[in-house]
Formats: structure tokens, sequence, C-alpha cells
């Protein structure tokens, strides 16, 4: 690669990719072109990007000719088959569906904490974690290169958002039904008034929360929650933490909230704890109860940082702490991180000055 590299952001138009552009404009520009793809519905439309219209083409093999960088945010069904594509046409490809997670020739990449393993990617893929980790692993990340991590219990309040454009317009769609109604002093008259109309979620989020997100697996627990677990040991490189996950979806648009349970094998306090987390790279920690200062996703939304509050040590454990995190799910929790793991290798594969 000579110059600045050519970049594809395929999935422009989605929930995600829409803020990635965003983001793109906003950030340092290292790149060259700019290429929008999506699919072949989505072909023809103009976004902004980098202040100049760009128009959007349909994911294609031609489409992905001269890509130097691709970014997938599209589902993990299009990532399979798309991203090899792409590799074989010459391009990193930076996914930020679960199609590669699991895989061991695919690095799992958050930058302010394993930013190294980015560069060994045999497959040509570098993959991003699930919204609901990089809620939380950048803070975690900091806490446990000072104390070390033992084990984790978490509980994640997930908003609608993550579950893309319909769970919004579902969330909408079940608010301007409830709207002026009085509901909530019996059994299941949210669910008689929003109906059958629940969208992507197994039950009403309106005026509720909903103890599911993703698919079954073995032993009652979800994809989700499996997701959570398996991104925090591949990233903070220790395959057999244990961790206990819960994730809830709740009548939220957008920024998760993550519940803490972290026990570590040397002694916390709080104040050496509110020190690593004030200067962490990407924590901001919002922390006085008695002022009423702590992070809410009111808060958070559209903002870049992982957020931390009601930092404390565990009541009964000096080695645990319990802490409440906060982040923007389309910002760092996707598009953020997808675009910083492209700087990292826009950065590694550019030319010196001068040629």
């Amino acid at each position: 690669m000579t110059g600045r590299p050519t970049l594809a952001v395929v999935g422009a138009t989605g929930a995600v990719g829409t803020v990635l552009l965003g983001i793109l404009s906003q950030r340092a520009d290292v790149w060259g072109e700019i290429r929008l793809i999506a699919s072949p519905r989505s072909a023809g439309r103009k976004l902004a990007v980098r202040g100049e219209e760009v128009e959007v083409v349909a994911l294609t093999e031609e489409a992905l000719d001269g890509v130097d960088i691709a970014l997938f945010d599209v589902p993990e069904e299009v990532a399979a088959r798309w991203a090899p594509v792409a590799v074989a046409k010459g391009a990193v490809v930076v996914d930020n569906s679960g199609a590669f997670r699991a895989d061991p020739e695919v690095p799992l990449v958050v930058p302010e904490v394993n930013a190294h393993a980015v560069r060994r990617r045999p497959r040509g893929i570098v993959a991003g974690p699930d919204c609901t980790t990089l809620t939380m692993i950048v803070a975690l990340g900091a806490l446990h290169a000072e104390f070390g991590l033992r084990d984790l219990v978490v509980s994640a309040y997930q908003a609608v958002s993550g579950a893309g454009q319909a769970g919004v317009a579902a969330l909408r769609r079940q608010l301007s039904l409830v709207a002026g109604t009085e509901l909530g002093t019996g059994p299941g008259d949210v669910r008689r008034t929003v109906g059958d109309d629940t969208g992507p979620f197994p039950d009403p989020v309106a005026l509720n929360v909903v103890p599911w997100v993703g698919s079954l697996c073995d032993d009652g627990w979800s994809s989700r929650e499996r997701d959570v677990r398996d991104a925090t040991r591949r990233i903070l490189g220790l395959p057999r933490l244990p961790v206990a996950v819960t994730c809830v979806r709740v009548p939220v648009i957008t920024a998760h909230s993550v519940t803490v349970h972290a026990r570590f094998e040397d002694e916390v306090t709080v104040d050496r704890t509110r020190e690593i987390l004030a200067t962490a790279p990407g924590v901001v920690l919002c922390d006085e109860p008695a002022a009423g200062e702590f992070p809410t996703p009111a808060d958070v939304v559209g903002t870049d940082p992982t957020w931390v509050g009601r930092v404390r040590r565990a009541l009964d454990d000096a080695t645990a702490l319990e802490l409440f995190v906060c982040g923007d799910n389309l910002r760092k929790g996707g598009a953020l991180n997808t675009a910083q793991i492209a700087e990292l290798l826009a950065a590694e594969t550019a030319a010196p000055a001068g040629r």
C-alpha cells in the first residue's frame, strides 16, 4: 500500500454504520477514498462523510476492488460470506458482527486494552467484541492491569438500539400505545395493550424489562451472555476466568448500563481504584453519589468514553469492587471501536513519509 489507504464501510446505512460515518468525519483523517457499501436496496442513496456527499453502492465483488481496509457492520451471515471475499481482494477486514469472534485465528481487539493483538491476523480479519463487553471492558482492563482480575459477575441493562433500527422502532411504537394509559397495576396489562407487536423482542419493552437478549444456549444461558463471557476472557487473556452474566433489555433507546462485581487477586481500595479510572484512556469517572453524580444512559448517549460511577468496595470482601458502568452502545459499543482498530491498521500499513 502506498499513500493513504482506501476504506470501505460495508453496512453504511445501518444503525452503527451511520454513526461510524460521523465518527470518521470527526477523527483525524488518515483515509484516501472512503467507499460506502450496503445492500442493493440502499444503493444510490447519498450519505455525508468528511463533509462530502458519497453515493452508496451495492455489496458486490466489484465494489471491494482496490479496498485496503473494509469495515463490516452487517448481520453475521452477510459478514461470514463477504468478509473472506474482501480479504481475497486484498483488504484487511474489521468485523463488528459475531461471525468471527470465536475464531482463534481472528484477533478480538479493543485498542485501549489489547492493541498488540491486531498484528497477528492469519485470516486477514480482525473482530470487535459485542456492545455489552465494550461497555465495561476498557474500565475493567485498566483495573485488571493493576489488581489482577480473579472472577466477574455482571448484569447488563441493554438499550433497544442494540437490536438495530427494528428495536428502536418497536419501542417507539409500544410507547405510543401505552402513553396516557393506566398500566402496571395488573398482570399482563402492558402485553394486552401492545399485543403481538413486540418487534425483535420476546415481550414488550415499554414500561417493562425483559431478562433475555440473544438466542437460547445450553443450560438456559443466552447467546449474548455467552458472548460477554467469551469476549472478556479473550480480550483480557484469561481463558479460565469465571464470568457470570445476566443480560436484560430495558426501555432505553441508546446506551447500555452494566453493574459489575469484580474480584481481584490483590486487596483493593476505593481511592486507588478512582485514581486508575480517572487516568485510564477512554474512561470518565463520574462518582459523587451525595451530589447525585453517577452515569446514566441519558447522560452518556452520544459520547465516546466508558463512564463509571458508584465505585465501592464489596461489603464482605476486601478484594472485590462494585461498579456501575454506562456507554453508548452505538459509539464505543460498535462504531468507535471499529474506527480505532482501522486506524491501528492504517498506521501499520502506511508508507513512510516521502514515499
